[in-house]
């Protein structure tokens, strides 16, 4: 069976593509990746088992899908824009703000997903991809700020990014998946000043230039 790309589909095939990662999505979040069955997702979308096979070639495929969708809408979600400008530390709030709400969205399938990972390389390879995203962006907002003279210039940007990005992460699992008592505010407020102090970002200096 030929796998039709995006590009060649008609927009009916879109519709029904878009329907098939929609259900795809709500299956893998309702019965975990293992007990989905191609079934389950074509009874979801209201199409045929064959119908499945002309835009996926199986379960594995449609589950690459929907996880890089989801991480994309999880990247868009995190776009500060204009929400903070002209301040870095209130930039950084704002993407931590940002950031804790995307997880609470989507935090299933980002478990899933690195559930997969652990035993599959092209989850792993799927998985590296799709945080690079969020590394890159980290990584060059850093790199800004030092060539403004606003962050230690000594850190290295890309390990720096991972390490805080890591210690975020991480507690909106804590907090949002296991239940740590904590209300927002509380929560980013202390992310901010742990983010702000590890670059050496000072109160004072982060109202002066804007990133």
């Amino acid at each position: 069976m030929i796998v039709r790309s995006e590009e060649a589909l008609t927009a009916r095939g879109r519709r029904t593509r878009s329907a098939l990662i929609q259900a795809g999505r709500a299956a893998f979040e309702e019965q975990g990746f293992d007990a989905v069955r191609v079934d389950d997702v074509c009874a979801r979308a209201g199409v045929s088992h064959g119908t499945f096979y002309t835009y996926f070639s199986g379960k594995e495929a449609l589950f690459t899908e929907v996880t890089s969708a989801v991480m994309g809408e999880m990247f868009a979600a995190n776009v500060v824009g204009s929400l903070a400008p002209g301040d870095p530390q209130a930039r950084i709030e704002a993407a931590n703000r940002l950031y804790l709400r995307a997880w609470a969205a989507n935090s299933r399938m980002v478990r899933m997903l690195e559930q997969a990972a652990a035993g599959d390389d092209r989850f792993r390879a799927l998985l590296l991809e799709v945080r690079e995203v969020f590394v890159r962006r980290g990584a060059d907002g850093l790199r800004r700020l030092q060539e403004q003279g606003l962050a230690d210039p000594s850190l290295d940007p890309r390990l720096t990014a991972i390490m805080l990005g890591g210690m975020v992460e991480h507690f909106a699992h804590v907090w949002l998946d296991l239940g740590e008592q904590a209300d927002e505010e509380t929560a980013v407020a202390l992310l901010t000043k742990l983010w702000a102090r590890a670059i050496g970002l000072t109160p004072t200096s982060s109202t002066e230039v804007t990133p």
